[in-house]
């Protein structure tokens, strides 16, 4: 049975999404990718091979003369030694280094197939993992940053009229960072509901349906034409049954960074809607 800090997302956004930080589970996943398309190789080797003109050379030397910067005559005398040296410093190195690892791996393999073999694994360990970071090509990039963090922080700081909202909000967060099976459809459907939520809080009715509560905004608080336009366009939910709610039941391949998106899309809106309210008089 989850925890009820689980249950409900009440553990920090950074430690859900991991941004400045790596788990063991993360590593090990990251590790095992490392094992399945490269050590594995080196493990069959002994220390003349590795002067040899085909596939392992580059990689072994170029990790001692470039990545670790050590006297490639301390290359040790067989593959599975060299594969205990690299493990000793990938389970004791910085988060960041992990990183900085296995992207000079991606970036300096010959191996094209081996290579892109191991960017797709490393990608679905990252994804599995809740990972902040992708690889795009050989380079690893950040696909959660600073700015979505604080949006989401920002949107769980609330009054106890705001707390639904909010709730809403940590579940979608909670079913989007569950490691073991996550929910990326109710993920989404939590997120929505929470800005429908405030929305309604605004239109000052419980009874209206998203997009009813949608169209009440502009006279509510103060929203430019436009920007209302597109928020009904991304919102853009005229009814429950027409809306996104019943549509995702449609939809077989949705994932992590739908729901991501949605969840920051929507504490971001949340954020928004609160100073505008606040403008506008609207003490919730």
């Amino acid at each position: 049975m989850k925890r009820f800090s689980q249950r409900y997302g009440f553990r920090p956004v950074k430690n859900a999404v991991q941004v400045d930080t790596i788990d063991l589970d993360l590593r090990n996943s990251l590790w095992n990718a490392l094992d399945t398309f490269y050590c594995r190789t080196f493990k069959r080797l002994s220390r003349e091979t590795f002067t040899a003109s085909y596939y392992p050379t580059p990689l072994i030397l170029t990790l001692w003369a470039d990545y670790f910067k050590w006297p490639i005559d301390t290359i040790p005398s067989h593959g599975s030694d060299a594969c205990i040296t690299i493990r000793e410093y990938f389970f004791s190195c910085e988060w960041l280094e992990v990183y900085d690892f296995i992207e000079f791996i991606a970036i300096n393999s010959t191996d094209a197939s081996r290579n892109k073999g191991f960017i797709e694994y490393c990608n679905r360990m990252l994804q599995r993992e809740m990972s902040g970071y992708r690889f795009i090509g050989s380079q690893i990039v950040p696909i959660t940053g600073e700015e979505e963090i604080a949006e989401i922080e920002e949107a769980l700081k609330v009054t106890d009229t705001l707390r639904p909202a909010a709730i809403h909000l940590k579940t979608a967060m909670s079913l989007l960072s569950d490691r073991k099976s996550p929910d990326y459809r109710n993920s989404i459907k939590e997120s929505i509901s929470s800005v429908e939520t405030i929305c309604r809080l605004i239109a000052g009715s419980d009874d209206v349906t998203l997009g009813q509560a949608l169209k009440t905004l502009n006279g509510k608080i103060d929203i430019h034409p436009a920007l209302q336009k597109a928020f009904n366009s991304l919102y853009g939910y005229t009814s429950d049954e027409d809306g996104i709610r019943h549509a995702l039941m449609d939809v077989p391949d949705l994932d992590f960074e739908d729901a991501k998106f949605m969840l920051v899309s929507c504490a971001a809106f949340i954020n928004y809607l609160k100073l505008k309210a606040s403008k506008a008089g609207i003490n919730f």
